[in-house]
């Protein structure tokens, strides 16, 4: 019979909560795992979770609760990344699994640190990029392997462009695009961005203490180019308060030389995915149309329903195969520090004025040392 794993759920309310339903996924799949412990340092918010997630014991204090718990999975739920990088060594430490939120951290020397940690006690780690699990991702993939776009050429990504837009909304909401971009173009080589506060290219004295404690952070407008090492060009911007449109174009679109592909994010494992079998790119001028893609193909009707949290079922779902079988999972540790050193290349490149190659040499975060 399969092993039924022990789960400890870790969340902090007022600081990042339990995210997005890192918490309750857990429910879905009561055959294999059994939460039996959670931990809130805020007393409210933790009675309101030993409720929600039917916890037999809860702690104020995340450590005791992994010494006394001693669950075999545990679920970093918290959006803050301020505690990520000592809630994951903790748990890694003690050989335990881990599924957690995005962003993955703040700096690549905690990305470093974890890695290290989960690498020393075979630890498996999945990031909550839930569009990343989606079983049309993986059709996207056999259509271009398949030459059904041509010769990929360029992909192109874009944040939320809210509120947030800009420096805030690459770490928060880019990170679902970086992953993307490093899963269809390859590795990372090199970036060339710029960073403006106001129509100015920010300077130190733009440099702020970021929400949700994401470190020191600077931008209302962002632009960035990668080279990958598959040899596409991908680029990310985003601008703040573009209007109502903004969360339509969170996304990423992948331009080949016969056509392009559109997915735009999701938390459900069906994610909106568009093709265009059109070599101009101008569908008004060539009078192609856009295409639904679904986890059976391009224009074939979806099998699958498309349920709520469904992109965490699927997260946990691989994790529990990885940790079965001695994989990494899907949307490992690896890519989760990948994601964050294209992130900080951003803020790196702009800091030098000029393009910087990947893996970058500076490991804390960039605008701290703007002169």
């Amino acid at each position: 019979m399969p092993t039924k794993y022990r789960v400890g759920i870790i969340g902090h309310t007022g600081r990042g909560n339990y995210g997005h339903g890192i918490d309750t996924v857990w429910a879905h799949f009561k055959d294999r795992c059994e939460v039996v412990a959670v931990a809130d340092a805020d007393e409210k918010g933790r009675a309101d979770a030993v409720k929600r997630v039917q916890a037999a014991k809860a702690y104020a204090d995340y450590r005791q609760l992994l010494d006394e718990a001693k669950p075999q999975i545990v679920a970093i739920c918290p959006r803050w990344p301020d505690q990520h990088r000592d809630m994951v060594v903790a748990a890694a430490d003690r050989g335990m699994h881990i599924y957690m939120e995005k962003p993955f951290c703040r700096t690549l020397a905690e990305a470093d640190q974890m890695v290290a940690a989960c690498e020393k006690r075979d630890v498996k780690l999945a990031i909550a990029h839930q569009t990343r699990y989606s079983p049309k991702l993986q059709v996207v993939r056999e259509v271009i392997d398949a030459g059904e776009i041509g010769t990929l050429l360029e992909l192109r990504g874009r944040g939320k462009e809210d509120q947030r837009g800009g420096g805030e909304d690459l770490w928060v909401l880019g990170s679902h695009i970086m992953n993307l971009i490093h899963f269809f173009g390859g590795q990372p080589t090199w970036c060339f961005a710029r960073v403006e506060q106001a129509g100015k290219p920010v300077t130190k004295n733009d440099v702020k203490p970021g929400n949700e404690e994401l470190g020191p952070l600077a931008g209302d407008h962002v632009v960035a180019t990668y080279g990958m090492d598959s040899g596409v060009t991908a680029y990310f911007g985003s601008k703040r308060a573009t209007g109502a449109g903004g969360d339509g174009r969170f996304g990423l679109q992948i331009f080949g030389s016969k056509g392009i592909i559109e997915v735009l994010m999701s938390t459900t494992q069906l994610p909106s995915v568009q093709f265009l079998a059109d070599p101009t790119w101008s569908p008004g001028r060539s009078g192609a149309k856009w295409v639904s893609v679904s986890s059976a193909g391009i224009g074939k009707p979806e099998p699958l329903t498309n349920n709520p949290g469904s992109g965490n079922i699927l997260a946990v779902k691989d994790l529990l195969s990885a940790i079965d079988n001695d994989r990494q999972p899907e949307c490992n540790i690896h890519e989760a520090r990948t994601t964050v050193e294209m992130i900080a290349a951003v803020f790196e490149s702009h800091r030098l004025g000029r393009p910087v190659t990947l893996p970058l040499k500076t490991r804390e975060n960039p605008l701290t040392l703007l002169s």
